[in-house]
């Protein structure tokens, strides 16, 4: 009785990727350059436009969008492209104030809480609990009128409620970090708390950081012209984005629609780039999900 032996199947190979097909981490890399480029696009568009358009002319009141206006006037004759620029502008330099100070509160308290332990740790996460259990807008309502408004009751006001998030995270790293082998395996050969901080703690918290700044830019942005726009945040005379609506919700109904359309839309895509900008900052720390 012969045996018969059977050959496998050659398996079959996947479609070669072709030479302009790019896999997820390149995609990422694309995107985060593509953000960068609008937004540095934005700061250099408001530096190069100037500050003509910000000057009354009441020849050319209430405009439509047209090629000497793309974004039409408002009811003083100003170029809303200027102000809209001028006013993105402004945002994102209160905006990245206020979350850097934010992060690095957020990054300070979650380090303390782990590395003290104890009543410390336990007074920082009530805290965090206080914080995450109040209404977030009527929290940054009070904080910036108890400050006093303006530009700085608006950086401490978002300054002091975006920290939580990131103060969770950095805590439960350093957490893990502290049982970790490798570390208890260096301060068991002699290693100084310093050295084990810098060699085996900061290469594991500083992308951490990075991404929970960029992903507190967006709210900070967001939060700041809200408080803009309802009069207590930055200063009525700045253009401002927040402001810039405001003021046009007053011209809506006469059909100036272009006053509030066009800023509006700059800072839902300024907002909309720098979330999208976190996301796959963090794809690109974690090799695991950024891998195509």
């Amino acid at each position: 009785m012969s045996t018969l032996t059977e050959t496998p199947a050659p398996m079959r190979a996947g479609p070669a990727p072709r030479p302009w097909q790019l896999n997820r981490r390149q995609r990422t890399l694309l995107t985060i350059g593509l953000c960068l480029l609008a937004l540095s696009a934005v700061l250099a568009g408001a530096w190069l436009i100037g500050d003509d358009g910000l000057a009354t002319n009441l020849a050319a009141r209430n405009q439509p969008p047209s090629l000497a206006h793309p974004f039409g006037t408002d009811w003083l004759g100003r170029d809303m492209l200027t102000r809209t620029l001028h006013g993105l502008s402004l945002s994102l330099g209160v905006g990245l104030l206020a979350a850097v100070v934010s992060a690095v509160i957020g990054a300070a308290l979650g380090l303390l809480a782990a590395t003290l332990g104890g009543a410390a740790d336990a007074v920082i996460t009530w805290v965090i609990d206080v914080f995450f259990s109040l209404p977030h807008l009527v929290l940054l309502i009070m904080i910036a009128f108890t400050v006093g408004g303006g530009t700085i009751g608006v950086i401490v006001a978002v300054a002091l409620t975006h920290w939580t998030g990131l103060a969770r995270i950095i805590r439960a790293e350093v957490l893990q970090l502290k049982s970790a082998h490798y570390v208890q395996l260096s301060a068991r050969l002699g290693r100084g708390p310093l050295w084990v901080a810098r060699h085996h703690m900061l290469p594991h918290l500083l992308p951490q950081f990075i991404v929970g700044l960029i992903l507190l830019f967006p709210h900070a942005i967001l939060h700041e012209a809200a408080l803009s726009f309802i009069g207590i945040g930055l200063s009525p005379h700045l253009p401002a984005i927040g402001i810039i609506l405001a003021e046009a919700m007053r011209y809506l109904a006469t059909g100036s629609w272009w006053l509030a359309l066009f800023p509006g839309l700059a800072l839902l895509l300024a907002v909309t780039a720098f979330d999208v900008l976190g996301e796959q900052v963090r794809d690109v720390i974690e090799p695991k999900q950024s891998q195509g």
